[in-house]
């Protein structure tokens, strides 16, 4: 009878351990498309040389974006009933780049500079509440990092002439910070379908070029993110 009894309980144990398993609960990876924008702000050049005042070159503020492809892949686990802690990475695999822009001092104009952003890679964590036993709400906040390219103004003008500057691309790679806020859905199986909205904030790269008579130009711009996604995936 005892042993029947320890049978009886152990089945009830697992029957109800497997009924309590998350549907999100292991690994998974997921494929997302949809629209990322990033805004350029603090793009005014210093223009300096030896023995005279430094110049200012206004510049307007740029946004530019375009279509999102982010390939991502994280765990999750189990922390309470309902509640899930998530970790994991995503890369954003397209390159997003500004229109030409120009700056300002007096009389004279620079034209030509673009701003690129590329190599995005985010790493966080994604407390979650599952709605149902298919639906889950989570945050998700944690690092990021991506790569901004300037490409320097490449010709000047002003009332009495106009000209080529140096071309010069200058790179760097920025840490800064990622907060969002998604849905997850089970359609069938392990296949689910999820969108989510993430926001992304920088540190501010610096960037400098001089021309052959000595003239320096350099900028800090800072660059703020966003992107709304839609995707699918599989939990394993």
């Amino acid at each position: 009878m005892k042993i029947k009894l320890l049978v009886a309980v152990a089945a009830t144990v697992l029957a109800s351990s497997a009924m309590a398993q998350s549907a999100f609960q292991g690994f998974y990876g997921q494929l997302a498309t949809g629209y990322e924008s990033n805004s350029a702000s603090n793009l005014n050049y210093t223009g300096t040389q030896s023995s005279q005042p430094n110049d200012t070159w206004n510049t307007s503020s740029q946004t530019f974006g375009g279509a999102a492809l982010v390939l991502g892949a994280g765990y999750n686990y189990s922390v309470a009933p309902k509640w899930l802690v998530g970790v994991g990475i995503d890369y954003s695999a397209l390159s997003q780049k500004s229109s030409a822009y120009s700056s300002s001092a007096g009389s004279t104009t620079l034209s030509g500079s673009t701003l690129q952003t590329s190599n995005r890679f985010n790493i966080f964590v994604t407390p979650g509440y599952e709605i149902d036993k298919d639906k889950l709400v989570y945050l998700k906040a944690g690092y990021s990092s991506v790569s901004i390219q300037q490409q320097t103004a490449t010709t000047y003008k002003n009332a009495t002439s106009s000209g080529p500057l140096v071309n010069t691309n200058s790179t760097s790679t920025q840490g800064g910070y990622v907060v969002g806020l998604g849905y997850k859905q089970i359609i069938t199986g392990g296949i689910y379908g999820f969108a989510e909205g993430n926001y992304m904030s920088y540190g501010k790269p610096s960037f400098s070029v001089t021309q052959t008579d000595g003239y320096k130009l350099t900028s800090n711009p800072s660059l703020n993110s966003y992107q709304l996604l839609i995707g699918v995936g599989y939990k394993f």
